[in-house]
């Protein structure tokens, strides 16, 4: 056992089988040995995932185009802050940041990134160093005050640690328990009001021998996002589906997956603390429980048309001009067509206050009313 592994059998040891949710925190965050806490930590390709601001520096000027428009919207604030969450390596950060650089928005933009690990920090402070002044960090959510902005992730809700359900004669919970061996293995716990409430919230009836997930830290993200956020927006980017989507017979195995090296994998109880775990998003729940903290939700569709609508060819006209570069165009069609990430990453806003703001980019689909 490495030393992670050995600090999550010492734990079920002492206290019993863990909850997949708790044994997957212990994977991911684990101070100093999970993997994204660890001081190895590499997102790209160098590591074991990218996203879309590793395909090209465009995704981070739309997202700064978006900031525009809810400064605009918001009626010009002195202050506009800008808190990300999930930042990675901070490229997303930096292709922001350098598109506003020169935009009327940038004087009064405070940006914030929530970093949990020292080494991953110390990397984005000199990806940021010609933004120094401009962006400042912090620990959690709740270390910020009251503030007018947009809280912006991209790919964070999928890496928050999830419930494991089965059902069999009934809904049981997997637990994480070590056997005489040494080998993690799961066991059944009969499910907990608190799941039971949650599938009874979205009408969800699952058959037998389907097992999925439940992501419960969602509520709590969006209850900590609504003490802070006095008034604005919440841009959330991620894979996922509505709740109708995601429990369907499609997907009686559930969407958890691992990635090590670039490498697919269905074991989270290997390569631990080495390996990326992930489960899709049920953007349901951000609707549903977003409404109760006062979070409307004002747009949901796929990051292509949502790209598209909010402007991209002019953007591309702005930075290549009238013949644009065709190398550069093929990274930029990633972001947009349906075999790349066009199609799997959805984008999600929500509104916090008085206004009804009606944003560009879903202007060509808006699919929240069906969630």
């Amino acid at each position: 056992m490495n030393p992670l592994e050995q600090k999550i059998a010492d734990r079920i040891r002492a206290e019993g089988p863990l909850n997949f949710e708790t044994f997957m925190e212990m994977a991911l965050y684990y101070p100093g040995l999970g993997y994204y806490t660890r001081e190895a930590a590499r997102i790209g390709r160098a590591g074991d995932f990218y996203t879309s601001p590793h395909l090209h520096s465009l995704f981070g000027a739309m997202l700064g185009r978006q900031l525009e428009e809810m400064w605009q919207l918001m009626g010009r604030p002195d202050t506009l802050h800008a808190v990300e969450m999930g930042a990675g390596m901070g490229y997303l950060a930096k292709d922001l940041l350098d598109y506003l650089k020169h935009k009327e928005l940038y004087p009064c933009l405070a940006y914030t990134i929530i970093e949990l690990n020292p080494s991953m920090r110390r990397n984005q402070e000199e990806l940021l160093r010609e933004h120094t002044g401009k962006v400042s960090w912090a620990s959690a959510l709740r270390d910020l005050s009251s503030m007018r902005g947009c809280i912006v992730s991209n790919e964070l809700l999928d890496a928050f640690p999830v419930r494991l359900v089965e059902m069999d004669d009934e809904l049981s919970e997997v637990y994480v328990s070590v056997s005489e061996e040494g080998h993690f293995i799961e066991v059944k716990k009969p499910c907990s009001p608190e799941i039971a409430d949650y599938f009874a919230g979205f009408s969800i009836a699952l058959p037998k021998g389907f097992k999925t997930e439940v992501n419960l830290r969602i509520r709590e993200w969006l209850q900590d996002i609504s003490r802070c956020l006095e008034e604005g927006f919440v841009l959330t980017i991620d894979y996922g589906y509505s709740a109708g989507d995601y429990y369907s017979e499609d997907r009686s195995r559930g969407t958890l997956l691992c990635y090590h090296q670039h490498q697919l994998n269905e074991n989270p109880y290997q390569h631990i603390g080495e390996q990326d775990m992930t489960a899709h998003v049920n953007f349901s729940s951000l609707k549903k429980w977003g409404e109760q903290y006062g979070l409307k939700a004002v747009g949901l569709c796929s990051q292509g048309p949502y790209l598209v609508a909010l402007g991209i060819d002019e953007v591309i006209t702005e930075r290549y001009g009238p013949a644009p570069d065709p190398f550069e165009m093929a990274r930029v069609k990633k972001l947009l067509f349906p075999q790349g990430m066009g199609e799997s990453h959805k984008v999600m806003i929500q509104y916090k206050g008085k206004a009804d703001p009606h944003l560009r980019g879903f202007s060509f689909r808006n699919q929240a009313g069906k969630l």
